[in-house]
């Protein structure tokens, strides 16, 4: 066992699905895994191993923003072998384009956090990118389930509650939307040399103030989910 995490060797998968909400590791486990079981629940931070389609995938619960993220995604890669990590989670749209119940893939992961500069000092601007298979495989399972989805640049913020940032120029430059953990997950999967993409559904839209009623929500919710699972039991191989 790790530091966060209870559960012994053999008992994560190599593929692990990471939403911030650990009630949404549950319900992912228990609506879209066969035989799920619970292998962790230190700090409420749910986590399930069962299998889709005949692959063995856990599901595990890291909490809000990217120090919470980076705690699981260590400890997974580190102590478990984790090898493919996918992001699923909310987003707040921001550009025009970006429409609520839209599932957007973070190709990339702009970031006003401190961890760029902490890792490559100050003068090195490393850009977090996500894996190039992984991508692709989510947005050819996006369009053959017609699932709106866009792909592009996304932002990890540091705060939630963030009045100050310029959100006018993110958008003049093709940022999407907002979240607070991509950019960790994918500084990380580089520094380990795993995979990693970030599958996000927009919840709410941050210019407009569109919202979506917890019924559209879930559905929408689920959709991404879909997306996340066939990009991961894309890479394994049979």
């Amino acid at each position: 066992m790790s530091e966060h995490i209870e559960a012994k060797k053999g008992d994560i998968a190599k593929i692990v699905l990471l939403p911030g909400d650990p009630l949404r590791a549950k319900h992912i486990a228990e609506t879209f895994l066969d035989d799920p079981r619970c292998y962790n629940t230190v700090r409420n931070a749910l986590g399930y191993t069962g299998t889709y389609k005949g692959i063995k995938i856990s599901v595990q619960g890291t909490g809000m923003g990217i120090p919470s993220t980076l705690i699981y995604a260590e400890e997974l890669i580190n102590y478990y072998g984790c090898e493919i990590l996918i992001r699923v989670g909310t987003c707040g749209g921001m550009a025009p384009e970006i429409k609520v119940r839209d599932v957007v893939l973070a190709q990339s992961a702009t970031t006003d956090s401190a961890i760029i500069q902490n890792t490559f000092g100050s003068g090195l601007y490393y850009a977090p990118t996500a894996d190039f298979s992984l991508l692709d495989h989510a947005y050819t399972a996006a369009k053959k389930e017609r699932i709106a989805v866009k792909v592009g640049n996304i932002i990890s913020e540091d705060r939630f509650y963030n009045e100050e940032i310029d959100r006018k120029k993110l958008i003049q430059y093709n940022v999407l939307g907002a979240e607070m953990e991509a950019a960790g997950l994918y500084l990380i999967a580089a520094k380990y040399n795993v995979k990693a993409l970030a599958v996000l559904t927009i919840s709410n839209h941050i210019i407009s103030g569109e919202s979506t009623p917890a019924s559209e929500r879930e559905r929408s919710f689920n959709d991404m989910v879909k997306v996340a699972l066939e990009a991961a039991v894309s890479q394994v191989k049979v």
